[in-house]
C-alpha cells in the first residue's frame, strides 16, 4: 500500500507593511512631540541664549559655561537637595498609603469596595489645577475648612493660621495634595496586582498560621515585587516633574521653601530671561531622573 505523499512546505510567509504603515504617523507624531523640544532644549543649554538671542535669534555657542555656573553654585544644590527630600517624602507615602488601600480592598464588601474604588477613579481624575486650587480654600487663614476644623478639635493655635506664609507649613500642604492625587493610580494598580496572586496561596498561610505581616513580606511582595518598582518609578517621575501645584500654590516660595529643580528651571529663565541656565537646570534633571530610573528597571528586570 503506497502511503500518500508528503505535502510541499509551505513558503514562508512575508510580513505586511501595511500595520507598520497605519502606525508610523502616530509614532513619528509622539517623536516629534517628546524629541523635539528636549533636543532643543540641550542645544540651548550650551548656546548663550537669553532675551536678545530669543527676539534676533545668532545665539552663540559656549560650551560647557551654563552647567559650570550651575554646579559651582550653592543654590543649585540646595535645590537639588530640597527636591531629593521632596520626591523621597511623597514616593514613601504614596507607596506606604496605596499599599494600604489596595490591600484593604479586598476585604471590603462588593458594594463599599465599588465605592471606595470610584471614589479613588474620581480623586485621580480631577484635573490639577482644580484640585490645587480646592485645597488652596482648604487651607485659607481666615475661611479655610482646615483651620475652622482644627480650632473646633481644640487647636486654638490654628485661629487665622496662614499655611502659605511658612515655608515648613506649606512645604506640608503640597505633600498632602500630591499625595491625594497620586495614591489613587497607585492604589488601583497595585490592587489590580493583588487580584492576580491564586486564593490558594493565602489559603495555605492561614492554615500554617501565618500573620498579616508575614503574608504580605512572604507572598504579596515577592509575587508583586516587579509592580511594586514599576509603581515606585512611575511616581518618581510624577514627584519629581510635578510643577503645577507648587506653581499656582506657591511659586516655589515662601523664601524658595517649596522650589524644586522644575520650577527653578521655570523661574530662572522666567525671572531673570536666562533661557540657557534653565535649559541647562532642566537637562541636568532628565540626566539625574534617567540615571535614577535605569538603576531601578535594571534590577526590577533581573528580580
Amino acid at each position: 500500500m503506497s502511503s500518500r505523499p508528503s505535502a510541499p512546505p509551505r513558503p514562508p510567509r512575508s510580513r505586511s507593511a501595511w500595520p507598520y504603515l497605519l502606525i508610523a504617523p502616530t509614532v513619528a507624531g509622539g517623536a516629534f512631540l517628546l524629541l523635539y523640544p528636549l533636543l532643543k532644549a540641550a542645544v540651548i543649554s550650551f548656546q548663550h541664549f537669553r532675551m536678545g538671542e530669543l527676539i534676533k535669534g545668532g545665539a552663540a555657542f559656549i560650551g560647557l559655561e551654563n552647567y559650570a555656573e550651575l554646579l559651582t553654585g550653592a543654590e543649585f544644590w540646595q535645590v537639588l537637595l530640597r527636591t531629593l527630600a521632596w520626591t523621597t517624602i511623597n514616593v514613601v507615602l504614596i507607596v506606604v498609603l496605596s499599599t494600604g488601600v489596595a490591600l484593604m480592598l479586598p476585604r471590603l464588601r462588593r458594594s463599599l469596595r465599588l465605592a471606595v474604588m470610584s471614589a479613588l477613579a474620581l480623586a485621580w481624575a480631577t484635573p490639577i489645577i482644580a484640585a490645587t486650587t480646592i485645597f488652596q480654600w482648604l487651607f485659607q487663614s481666615e475661611l479655610g475648612v482646615v483651620n475652622w476644623l482644627l480650632v473646633t478639635l481644640g487647636f486654638d493655635s490654628f485661629q487665622g493660621y496662614t499655611w502659605f506664609a511658612n515655608g515648613t507649613a506649606t512645604f506640608a500642604v503640597l505633600v498632602i495634595l500630591v499625595v491625594w492625587q497620586s495614591v489613587p493610580f497607585a492604589a488601583l494598580t497595585l490592587y489590580a496586582g493583588l487580584t492576580t496572586i491564586p486564593a490558594e496561596l493565602y489559603e495555605s498561610a492561614r492554615i500554617d498560621g501565618g500573620t498579616g505581616s508575614q503574608v504580605f513580606w512572604k507572598i504579596t511582595f515577592p509575587m508583586l515585587r516587579q509592580l511594586f518598582a514599576l509603581v515606585a518609578s512611575l511616581e518618581v517621575i510624577w514627584v519629581a516633574k510635578c510643577f503645577p501645584q507648587i506653581w499656582v500654590l506657591s511659586q516655589g516660595g515662601p523664601d524658595g521653601a517649596t522650589t524644586t529643580l522644575p520650577v527653578y528651571a521655570f523661574k530662572v529663565a522666567r525671572v531673570l530671561h536666562r533661557y540657557d541656565l534653565g535649559s541647562a537646570v532642566a537637562m541636568l534633571t532628565v540626566v539625574i531622573l534617567a540615571v535614577a530610573l535605569i538603576s531601578n528597571l535594571r534590577r526590577m528586570v533581573r528580580s
